[in-house]
């Protein structure tokens, strides 16, 4: 029984049954920090959902090796040059989409970052200056940019911003400002949300725990084998949060903003 007494009737919905559909076609989705790890793997997903793809870094080779693996897979993928700590390139990289695929961006993955791997008092002021910016400056105004364009052209989007275990828990061993910032993008994530609902564009985040990928390698390189400490003993695979991330770009999900998923295979406490 819905409102007043009255019978719900799935006939009755403009919504598909199941509404779960993953379709992006006629999307452009501009993911940030793609030349490796968890971005190399959010960009071919979403090509192979039928999305055009802008894939954007500072390694622009390896952005030409993986827009030539998703156009061989049948997709479309463009490589953009983008330094997440330089203003005038976050927004000439969202000009470089629209020139690319002469449509605008509407949907952004702000996946880039970098950790920071030192205790907060061994930190220099210039490496402070670095992780502030490329971790959470840099996704804060090109995710202003990609809004204003948006709201301009009165066209809806979704936005998924990468935060991470870390911004819910800290256990002293290092890398304190990367969790810092990882909690502030959880933050923007739900404040930009509430901003701009009004203009049917969605936000929201993922926090992933340990997983696979260049930075987890680095990391591993220097503290040694994490997987040991985990639940499970394994670190995750990125293929595991493919469904989210689809989920939180797609039509099924339109009623969701201002939401962090936790994507962390029970490895960090509650």
């Amino acid at each position: 029984m819905g409102d007043h007494g009255r019978i719900y009737d799935p006939a009755m919905t403009d919504y598909p049954l199941p509404n779960a559909s993953t379709d992006l076609t006629g999307q452009v989705a501009l993911v940030t920090g793609a030349s490796s790890g968890l971005g190399h793997r959010f960009a071919q997903v979403l090509a192979a959902c039928g999305a055009e793809v802008v894939v954007a870094a500072r390694r622009v080779d390896r952005l030409e090796a993986l827009a030539e693996e998703i156009s061989a897979a049948g997709g479309q993928a463009y490589p953009v040059h983008l330094d997440m700590s330089d203003d005038d390139s976050i927004v000439a990289a969202v000009d470089a989409a629209e020139s690319a695929t002469g449509k605008k961006v509407t949907l952004l993955i702000n996946n880039a970052g970098v950790p920071d791997a030192q205790r907060a008092h061994k930190m220099s002021t210039e490496l402070i200056d670095s992780v502030l910016g490329i971790n959470l400056r840099g996704p804060y105004i090109l995710s202003c940019e990609v809004a204003r364009r948006l709201i301009a052209a009165e066209l809806p989007g979704r936005m998924v911003n990468i935060s991470s275990s870390a911004a819910f828990n800290y256990s002293g061993g290092g890398a304190a400002l990367y969790s810092v910032t990882k909690a502030a993008i959880a933050r923007m994530s739900e404040v930009l949300a509430v901003e701009w609902v009004r203009y049917g564009i969605n936000v929201n985040g993922i926090a992933p725990g340990a997983f696979d990928s260049e930075m987890m390698d680095g990391m591993v390189a220097r503290v040694g084998d994490i997987a040991a400490g985990t639940p499970r003993k394994r670190l995750g695979d990125p293929a595991q949060m493919d469904s989210t991330l689809l989920y939180l770009c797609s039509p099924a999900s339109d009623a969701v903003t201002g939401t962090v998923i936790r994507i962390d295979d029970g490895q960090s406490p509650r």
